[in-house]
């Protein structure tokens, strides 16, 4: 069973900067895809970063290109997401996402199967 628990989310001003965890408890005998989604209120999740466990390829989404970085530990059990220059448009719920063992990484929810409960970022102007 595949839990993913989000934690490092919190309140800042903007130019500030956070760093998401992302704990999972899931197997790592094959690769698979972690992403983080973010969904802010009124409006669709979107993704915003993934990184693929075996090769540690990463994707960014346009918006947080050069001020995020995806990363993982080297058991692949704890993701991260560092987020610099934050902006108030950034403010959401954060969502860390894993796919099934083998999982491509897509910038789409559809493509994940499993969630955590998600944190709040919320940066002030």
């Amino acid at each position: 069973q595949v839990r993913l628990v989000e934690s490092g989310g919190g309140s800042v001003q903007a130019g500030g900067q956070l760093r998401l965890s992302c704990a999972a408890s899931l197997s790592t005998y094959r690769s698979r895809c972690m992403g983080w989604f973010r969904q802010a209120p009124g409006k669709e999740r979107e993704g915003v970063a993934t990184i693929y466990t075996g090769s540690k390829n990463t994707y960014y989404a346009d918006s947080v290109k050069g001020r995020f970085t995806i990363s993982q530990d080297n058991a692949g059990l704890t993701v991260y997401l560092q987020m610099n220059s934050l902006e108030p448009e950034d403010t959401a719920m954060y969502y860390c996402a894993a796919t099934t063992p083998g999982g491509r990484c897509v910038m789409s929810q559809a493509g994940f199967d499993y969630w955590g409960h998600g944190t709040q970022v919320t940066v002030s102007s």
